[in-house]
């Protein structure tokens, strides 16, 4: 089957060229010559900076290569040698966790070590910037906290930064029983709902907002005290917390009459 072509009338000049051709080439000459131009202004630009732009490159390549340097000879070796070092108090920090006696001078050698070791506090210090040394910093202020050395508990705890699904609340949970046993309630609350919304899950969510919501009720602000218990009952009605979550509810609901 024979396909259609429709045949145009095209002007042609002297030489037998049609117009439209000679618009076509002149058209991609102007093209051509626009990015030469383009092209000659970079060359001369590139040649003009060309020392700058060498400077440049060279601070960019060194501080990569210096980066690569650190991390292969010095950050590795040092987080491994925090590591290691970490192993000595945090064998006298569990045994204080499950011992019923002495556990003020178990702390306190993990704390501040033994037999030449570091302690929690001298690595925290030592190792800043690993990851042994941010977990000295959690070490350390539970074990303060344990020994009801409570402004100590705080200045570590806030040293300490975690995306651990449960670490980072409960970091930020012990700071809040820090200001309660301190009498600061209103501290308490700030970081009890902090570590509420530090993580979203079953366990450390609904334990610290029962903590907000009884801290909030003591202060007499029942309204909010409300709302926390509420929370708890409709996003974690499983939870332990849940439980007799209505008596506390109730509660809340009275204390604002």
């Amino acid at each position: 089957m024979a396909t259609y072509k429709k045949k145009g009338n095209k002007v042609k000049n002297k030489a037998g060229e049609s117009i439209s051709a000679i618009e076509r080439d002149s058209t991609t000459a102007e093209v051509f010559n626009t990015l030469d131009e383009t092209a000659s202004r970079s060359e001369k630009w590139v040649i003009k900076n060309q020392k700058n732009i060498f400077i440049i490159l060279g601070v960019i390549v060194t501080a990569i290569l210096a980066l690569m340097a650190y991390n292969n000879f010095v950050g590795g070796p040092k987080e491994i040698t925090a590591a290691n070092e970490l192993a000595f108090p945090k064998k006298y920090f569990e045994q204080a966790e499950i011992s019923a006696v002495a556990t003020d001078s178990l702390y306190t050698l993990g704390l501040e070590g033994a037999d030449g070791k570091y302690g929690f506090i001298d690595i925290a210090s030592e190792f800043s910037g690993t990851k042994a040394g941010n977990l000295a910093n959690y070490y350390a202020g539970i074990s303060y906290l344990k020994m009801k050395k409570y402004p100590e508990a705080i200045e570590f705890l806030e040293k300490f930064s975690s995306d651990d699904e449960a670490l980072g609340p409960v970091a930020k949970g012990a700071i809040g029983d820090a200001f309660a046993d301190l009498n600061q309630p209103e501290d308490a609350l700030e970081y009890y709902e902090k570590a509420a919304a530090e993580r979203d899950n079953s366990f450390t969510t609904p334990l610290f907002l029962f903590k907000a919501g009884n801290t909030a009720l003591d202060l007499g602000k029942s309204d909010r005290a409300l709302a926390i218990f509420e929370t708890i009952k409709k996003n974690f009605p499983k939870s332990e917390e849940a439980r007799d979550i209505d008596i506390y509810i109730n509660k809340a609901k009275y204390a604002g009459k």
